[in-house]
């Protein structure tokens, strides 16, 4: 009997791929997932980098925005979407508090990140202000993207969920972020809410990729939420999100189809049912008879 054939393993990517695919002229695909069932979707699927975004706060945990997310529950949930990767890169993000004091929490969390979390390398939020923490990082030998433009943790200090760059002076200084992060050592850069342009420009001058979203077509690559493209987060939608499916409306019919079932006697029936021999039957009706 001949054997079946052995599916090989898929290669694990490192960001030496990430690069390479750059230098190529393709793009990268990464994309945000928040569960062990969800990161298998997405490694399947064959995406490139899988983010453990803190938008885990918002899509998984019902806060209104990533401040309130813990170092604890990025770890709960990298090491759940670890499990599941065999070929993406699994990028951890450092949510705020994990690094904003001291080089030295920097290295130490992104070291929990990657020991406890699973992850293969870390995302830290921040441009200038923020480069001796990532270059702390880099140096304690971990990899790191940054990430410049709209930084969700610090939307206090932006005034919300706006748009950045979008004047001269302002779009000058996001490249000078961009630049002190590539000097940092990090690997690449994504660029959030920002004009077209300006994502353009930086990703001329750098030589490491970016990875845009809502940043314009001009980027190395893209990044979304999984919940934000396939419609199953229902507070808002970014302006840069394009839906590729409606799983909301999807799974709200397989509820009411289940009530209704189970209401008109539809559900279970003898396929979803274990039914026992009418001879074993006999006997327990006997064996009832006994103890009375």
């Amino acid at each position: 009997m001949a054997e079946a054939p052995k599916t090989e393993a898929p290669k694990k990517l490192s960001i030496f791929d990430l690069q390479a695919k750059v230098a190529k002229g393709e793009k990268i695909f990464q994309v945000t997932a928040v569960d062990y069932p969800t990161a298998q979707l997405v490694d399947r699927a064959g995406i490139d980098c899988i983010l453990v975004g803190d938008s885990v706060g918002m899509t998984a945990l019902g806060y209104s925005s990533t401040v309130p997310v813990t170092m604890d529950e990025m770890i709960h949930h990298a090491k759940a979407i670890s499990r599941a990767v065999k070929r993406a890169i699994v990028v951890g993000d450092l949510p705020l508090g994990a690094f904003h004091a001291s080089t030295a929490d920097a290295i130490d969390n992104s070291m929990r990140m990657v020991k406890e979390g699973g992850t293969d390398v870390v995302k830290l939020e921040g441009g200038e202000d923020f480069a001796p923490m990532a270059e702390a990082v880099v140096k304690a030998g971990l990899p790191v993207m940054a990430h410049i433009g709209l930084t969700p943790q610090l939307m206090s200090k932006l005034g919300g969920f706006k748009v950045q760059g979008k004047d001269a002076t302002a779009g000058a200084q996001l490249l000078r972020d961009a630049i002190a992060m590539e000097d940092a050592g990090c690997f690449a850069i994504v660029l959030e809410a920002i004009p077209d342009r300006v994502a353009q420009i930086i990703t001329e001058r750098l030589e490491i990729p970016t990875i845009g979203i809502g940043a314009g077509p001009h980027c190395d690559g893209q990044n979304l939420v999984l919940h934000d493209m396939v419609g199953l987060f229902d507070r808002f939608t970014p302006k840069f999100v394009k839906k590729y499916a409606n799983c909301w409306d999807v799974i709200s019919k397989a509820l009411a189809d289940f009530q209704e079932d189970v209401r008109k006697g539809e559900f279970p029936k003898a396929e979803h049912s274990f039914i026992m021999k009418e001879d074993e039957y006999q006997a327990l009706l006997k064996h009832i008879a006994k103890d009375k």
